[in-house]
């Protein structure tokens, strides 16, 4: 019965971790890498979501301010069979398009203005944080397992 339970809430399930580089450049608009699966017991997959996401900060204490926006994203819907204590590898290409604002269209644009828009960002605080998130539906539990990786912008 104990048994049982754990498999139900994924603490010897399939646990889940994306393989990422590091550093990623803004001209790009796909990112690769790898979903590494292991599992206590085998189990199968049924599908992967991965999600590019970023997180858009502005102001300081009390008028700080976030917003998130989705820059990609992709369903990989394929079972996979996840042998006992033997670790499978997915790869993925998740195809991403950065949000620009005014600003940032300006800064690119114009090199006089240039330094006048880093320093107008850095007055207000503004800060771009970018990750990547993936989860998965393993059949049998009721939480899928997920991971969450930061990832720099070049």
């Amino acid at each position: 019965m104990f048994k049982k339970v754990k498999k139900w809430l994924g603490i010897e399930g399939v646990k889940l971790e994306l393989i990422l580089p590091e550093k990623i450049k803004e001209t790009d608009n796909s990112i690769k890498g790898k979903i590494r699966f292991l599992s206590m017991n085998e189990q199968e997959v049924s599908y992967i979501k991965v999600v590019m996401v970023e997180r858009f900060s502005r102001g300081r204490k009390e008028e700080k301010m976030t917003d998130e926006y989705r820059l990609g994203e992709i369903v990989l819907e394929q079972k996979i069979k996840i042998p006992k204590e033997t670790p499978i590898e997915v790869d993925f290409s998740l195809p991403f398009e950065l949000v620009k604002s005014e600003m940032d269209k300006l800064e690119d644009k114009n090199i006089l203005f240039s330094g006048l828009v880093k320093v107008a960002k850095k007055l207000r605080a503004v800060n771009s944080e970018y990750y990547i998130e993936a989860e998965a539906k393993a059949s049998g539990t009721a939480l899928n397992p997920f991971d969450k990786k930061l990832i720099t912008m070049e």
